[in-house]
């Protein structure tokens, strides 16, 4: 199984700190920040990850290297321009294709195991899952509704009828995918947004998608406000072992 990490954006929330260092690299804890979802992959056995660059990637593939500091093998793939997440998806298709993969946003810190979300997806047959929670910020992130059984019915509002299912739960998405390859046949090359094109489409041909309900640490540290609050946070010790970049998957419990 590989794994896609997305690191490409330009980070205008954080400038004028992201004008000279691209948001993957900024430091949270003693590590840059793209190295907490290295470490969710890690601890998951995924061994191979592609990550997309854009905006002062040099430095981003600099900083890196070849992935052996952070337990995995890492392939860049370069994009000019910027083609959003559904077209940097489908643009690293040859790398991902031809079993379950998992897609990360690089701007996160998540205490997340990936490994039972994707033995809960395999159980279910889903081309797609979604990690999502419950928050009350739900309609600020792109509201999605998922019925008892976690299959998500409606979209960003859509479709309106939710397919004739009722006693919906509204969630929001923390930024973590699993796929199936069979993605790639609603994805076509440009620029495009998986959360706007994809999954709509995917929703009205009937196919399963479904919603993993997460409640444990997650943060989003895209604006100097949430940086600085979850630089404290991490500090505390909010992160598993497996969890924390430099430490072993070995030394977690399952």
């Amino acid at each position: 199984m590989k794994a896609m990490i997305l690191a490409a954006g330009l980070g205008t929330r954080l400038r004028p700190l992201t004008d000279s260092i691209p948001k993957p690299l900024v430091p949270v804890v003693d590590h840059p920040l793209i190295a907490y979802p290295l470490a969710v992959v890690r601890e998951a056995g995924i061994e191979e990850v592609i990550i997309n660059l854009h905006h002062l990637g040099d430095q981003v593939r600099e900083a890196l290297g070849d992935g052996s500091a952070h337990g995995v093998s890492i392939t860049y793939s370069e994009e000019n321009p910027i083609l959003d997440t559904g077209g940097a998806i489908k643009k690293a298709e040859s790398f991902l294709d031809g079993d379950t993969f998992v897609v990360l946003n690089g701007d996160m810190v998540i205490d997340l195991d990936l490994r039972r979300v994707v033995e809960w997806h395999r159980a279910r047959r889903s081309t797609a899952t979604m990690v999502l929670r419950p928050d009350r910020s739900d309609r600020g992130y792109g509201q999605i509704e998922v019925d008892g059984e976690g299959r998500i019915r409606r979209f960003l509002g859509e479709p309106a009828d939710a397919g004739g299912a009722t006693g919906l739960t509204a969630m929001m998405f923390t930024g973590v995918h699993v796929f199936e390859p069979r993605i790639f046949r609603y994805m076509q090359p440009g620029k495009f947004g998986i959360n706007a094109e994809t999954y709509p489409a995917m929703i009205a041909a009937g196919e399963p998608l479904f919603g993993y309900t997460f409640e444990g640490y997650w943060a989003v540290l895209d604006t100097h406000e949430l940086l600085e609050a979850g630089r404290r946070e991490i500090a505390s010790g909010v992160l598993g072992p497996g969890r924390q970049p430099g430490t072993s998957a070995s030394s977690t419990t399952r």
